[in-house]
């Protein structure tokens, strides 16, 4: 199994794959900022499902190689390479938060190789029609997100020495989050392995540099380069209704819109209680996914 793939344009790729080598192959898309090490369900759980779980860091994160200006819907060309250096040919697709819109691109693009695909506690395209994009979320995204689409220079300058402390100190990510967390979250991420793998994604996220956070941030305020209205495949929309990180209007705007989705709103649940639900999740991928 490579741990490093080119793109067709000569970029390199970090990719991670763990679970069982023969099972029914899933990616799994990374949130904002993350990486390829992010929080999965054990090896035991993959080993006894039959799944291979695939995951990589997006450009400019971690052992990815930058691709400036990039697009949410270049994720496609992303998991195709790597999806080919495998040899896959049909594959299922997941992505939380940040990586919900990926996977989204991949199941419009790929309707011959995506099987099933599925996006938690993600958000919807910034110039979604009849939308208030902002409602619902804390103050602190709304600032960043705003100040990402309307000044990306002075957002350029204010994340870079944010990410240099959070790679010091990868806790400092949590402590960030913690005013805006509900009871449930605050719990979940202090499981030891749960915050254990949020660490340890966090310092891989930034350890090259805060380019892949930056590019995520533009890629997902603007036009994606896509219309989720088009996707064809099977698809799963996960949300938490107490979410103040992407906010459940947002999932209900994409459940409106993708054909056929099937949509779970957990009512007391909130934006980091889709790491317990992934389980469940990758259960229904895989339902949809033969061996290669």
């Amino acid at each position: 199994m490579p741990d490093l793939v080119r793109t067709a344009s000569g970029r390199q790729l970090r990719v991670e794959v763990s679970g069982d080598p023969r099972g029914r192959p899933v990616f799994l898309l990374h949130g904002m900022p993350g990486s390829r090490v992010g929080p999965r369900p054990r090896p035991m759980f993959l080993y006894q499902h039959g799944a291979r779980l695939i995951s990589f860091d997006r450009p400019g994160y971690g052992g990815s190689d930058r691709r400036p200006g990039r697009r949410v819907v270049d994720a496609v060309e992303d998991v195709t390479a790597v999806a080919d250096a495998l040899g896959l040919d049909r594959f299922a697709v997941a992505g939380r938060s940040g990586g919900g819109p990926h996977a989204l691109a991949c199941a419009a693009l790929l309707p011959g190789r995506v099987t099933r695909a599925a996006a938690l506690v993600g958000l919807a395209p910034r110039d979604a029609e009849g939308l208030d994009w902002f409602a619902g979320m804390t103050p602190f995204n709304v600032l960043e997100f705003h100040t990402a689409f309307t000044d990306p220079e002075r957002y350029v300058a204010r994340i870079i020495p944010r990410s240099a402390v959070i790679r010091s100190n990868p806790g400092r990510m949590l402590e960030e989050l913690r005013s805006d967390l509900t009871e449930e979250d605050r719990m979940i991420v202090s499981d030891s392995n749960i915050r254990s793998m949020l660490l340890r994604t966090y310092h891989e996220a930034l350890r090259t540099s805060a380019y892949g956070w930056i590019d995520d941030a533009f890629a997902l305020t603007s036009p994606w380069g896509f219309d989720p209205a088009h996707i064809g495949v099977p698809v799963l929309l996960w949300h938490g209704a107490k979410d103040v990180f992407s906010p459940a209007s947002h999932f209900s705007w994409l459940a409106a819109r993708i054909p056929r989705a099937k949509a779970v709103l957990e009512p007391k649940a909130a934006h980091f209680a889709s790491l317990r639900a992934l389980p469940d999740v990758l259960d229904w991928l895989l339902a949809g996914t033969p061996r290669e």
